[in-house]
């Protein structure tokens, strides 16, 4: 078992060396070619990822494109799903999430959606290292998983899309102001009350 997990560590160090390619993602077409690309953990592996994919299949990737990929919260939750016959082994079920927006011109949100992925490993308390290890595997692939699906989300994403959703943001954002403009001008035009005046008490 041990050398099995030390096995699957050494292959997923060469093959991230050797430039890996996610599954189904070795000549993808993009019909956006530029994209900015932030994350709230702007150093996470997943951000990474992405940018890798994007950049190896033609798309420039720089701040300041027309719009915005941007990773707005990956979460990993775990929970116990059974128990084996040994009491000091259990199968776990990991899910992560991944939420996402595109966003453009004035940083108006265009889009949104979130991605999720579950898998499951066993802990076994006779050998927590290779527990471990292969847990973080796991976790590796799952997040290759879900790399590979927001891929495949931007596949579909055309820039003619992306402007006919600019033009219904900044209408909408418009209509919200002008609201907001209209409400704080009746209120100006309310006439303001004096205050009360308080009778004085006689000495």
């Amino acid at each position: 078992m041990m050398k099995r997990n030390l096995l699957i560590i050494g292959l997923a160090t060469l093959l991230s060396a050797c430039g890996f390619q996610l599954r189904g993602t070795g000549d993808v077409q993009f019909a956006l070619k530029e994209l900015d690309v932030s994350a709230r953990n702007a150093y996470g592996e997943t951000v990474k990822l992405v940018t890798q994919v994007l950049e190896n299949n033609d798309v420039r990737v720089f701040p300041g494109a027309p719009y915005s990929l941007v990773l707005s919260n990956e979460q990993e939750t775990q929970r116990t799903a059974s128990y084996t016959s040994s009491a000091r082994s259990a199968e776990y079920e990991l899910t992560t999430t991944l939420d996402y927006e595109i966003r453009g011109a004035k940083n108006l949100l265009l889009t949104s959606n979130q991605l999720e992925v579950q898998n499951f490993y066993v802990q076994d308390g006779n050998n927590l290292i290779g527990s471990d290890q292969e847990a973080v595997q796991l976790r590796n692939e799952m997040r290759r998983d879900l790399v590979q699906q927001l891929v495949q989300r931007l596949q579909l994403v055309t820039p003619q899309q992306l402007d006919e959703l600019q033009q219904v943001a900044e209408a909408k954002a418009k209509a919200e102001a002008d609201a907001l403009e209209a409400a704080r001008q009746r209120e100006a035009a309310q006439p303001q009350q004096s205050p009360v005046q308080l009778p004085t008490p006689s000495p």
